[in-house]
């Protein structure tokens, strides 16, 4: 994949994803030759990556570029082929870089200085084609699994692009990914990574240059480790890759389900600014804020917005919802509201299992829908 997405259907041998594993890793080497030693070092690196991977990628690969090739699929079926297949370019890439890792290398990182290109060296260089490699690989895999279950994504909106990262390389989710290394790796290097994801875990990041830290500290596990050598450095790539495309599969399906839900409530809905007042007090009624609410209630806003051009800025403007306000707005509705209805068993539903203050309130709700 140099700018095509991840096909399974154009690598059907070992011989064939070898070559495209080989042409990315000649184009990479050919980036990373104009990078600087500060450049490695400080992680900016990644900024310049995710840069190039995403610019004319992005411009290509949406929606409908997908079903063309896919009519009629399932997003979870081909998001399915898509992170096995970059589970295999991984590890064939794993593969390749290995024997040229050495111990040195590491000592190699910890004395680079200077800004000029001319400073990385080489034994330098083999290791960040690796990074950028499988670097490159997990943030467009993350893109296409989002725009497969048409999760709308603007990467020029700063928030976004940070999104996209955290999803592709499981900040934040660091224990679970910990946990499924630790398992796929041999046994002799499992204290190792374990001791790496108990440290390098990126829970506080706020800026691009701090991922490439994290990602650059990521290989030095796979440095300097004779007993394993190559094994070690394929079963990483692959098993790192496909953990990542999980993850990205678990946040951008969820979303998707929510946004999902936010259309068909929007839809069916005959008292939409209604419904936001009534779906607000369901959510506060533990005062507690799940994501999955928040995310729900962002859509709603959104989608009342432009489906029903309804914009209410007393809403907008809450700060404690009352109750007794928004009995007040229902009792003044006249009419059938078991829309009302629905849609507060379904927002009470969107984060899991219903609570006992959740219980309570949908009970007085349908007592006052009753009475009007």
């Amino acid at each position: 994949m140099i700018e095509a997405p991840i096909d399974a259907e154009d690598a059907d041998a070992d011989d064939a994803d070898r070559k495209v594993v080989e042409q990315e890793r000649a184009e990479l080497r050919q980036f990373i030759k104009g990078l600087s030693a500060d450049d490695i070092k400080s992680g900016g690196w990644f900024t310049k990556l995710s840069a190039e991977a995403l610019r004319s990628y992005t411009n290509k690969v949406d929606w409908q570029y997908f079903q063309e090739r896919n009519k009629g699929v399932p997003a979870d079926a081909i998001v399915d082929q898509r992170i096995k297949m970059a589970a295999r370019y991984a590890a064939i890439e794993g593969g390749l870089s290995a024997g040229a890792y050495t111990a040195a290398v590491a000592a190699t990182i910890g004395s680079l200085g200077g800004a000029s290109p001319a400073t990385v060296p080489a034994a330098v260089t083999t290791m960040m084609v690796d990074v950028a490699f499988t670097t490159r690989l997990q943030l467009r895999l993350a893109y296409d699994i989002a725009v497969l279950y048409r999760v709308p994504l603007d990467l020029s909106d700063p928030e976004d692009m940070w999104k996209l990262i955290r999803v592709a390389f499981t900040i934040k989710s660091g224990e679970a990914v910990q946990k499924g290394v630790v398992k796929a790796v041999p046994a002799v290097v499992r204290p190792v990574i374990k001791r790496y994801y108990s440290k390098a875990v990126l829970s506080t990041a706020k800026g691009l240059p701090f991922v490439g830290k994290y990602l650059l500290q990521r290989n030095v596990i796979k440095i300097g480790i004779p007993v394993v050598g190559v094994p070690l450095a394929v079963v990483l790539n692959r098993y790192t890759t496909l953990l990542a495309g999980r993850h990205a599969q678990a946040v951008f399906r969820n979303e998707a389900r929510v946004i999902e839900l936010a259309e068909g409530m929007s839809r069916r809905s005959r008292h939409p600014q209604l419904m936001l007042w009534v779906a607000w007090l369901v959510i506060r009624a533990d005062r507690k804020i799940a994501d999955d609410e928040s995310l729900l209630m962002r859509h709603l806003v959104r989608l009342v917005r432009d489906r029903h051009q309804v914009v209410d800025e007393q809403f907008a403007q809450l700060v404690d919802i009352d109750p007794a306000e928004v009995w007040r707005r229902l009792d003044a509705e006249p009419g059938d509201l078991s829309d009302l209805l629905d849609a507060a068993d379904r927002v009470a539903a969107v984060d899991g299992a219903v609570n006992a203050r959740e219980k309570a309130l949908l009970s007085e709700l349908r007592d006052r829908c009753r009475r009007v």
